[in-house]
């Protein structure tokens, strides 16, 4: 799923990669320092919108040329805050955890 990012503004294109109720993995050569806090704005399959705080608990920088070479090039974040969305998302992880069962 494709979203935006960012410390003040979520304005960076990245792409997430292991998502669950709690965070999930930010697959982008732009990482920022671990502790740091983030926002995040993705549009759900069902068009809903969700916008959420998080905070960044690990980050692995790889060269741009090796990029697409290294699995988890990227970060990992915590969820901390809603300002939107959660209830969508929430559905959303749980439709997709007994699609998996």
């Amino acid at each position: 799923m494709s979203l935006h990012f960012g410390l003040d503004d979520a304005v960076r294109v990245a792409f997430s990669e292991d998502i669950s109720l709690t965070g999930m993995f930010i697959k982008t050569p732009n990482v920022v320092p671990p502790n740091s806090r983030i926002k995040i704005m993705f549009i759900l399959h069902d068009g809903s919108r969700v916008e959420v705080e998080a905070r960044v608990m690990w980050a692995k920088k790889v060269p741009a040329n090796l990029f697409h070479l290294v699995k988890k090039s990227g970060m990992g974040v915590r969820f901390l805050h809603f300002q939107s969305g959660e209830e969508s998302f929430n559905n959303f992880i749980e439709h997709r955890a007994t699609s998996f069962q």
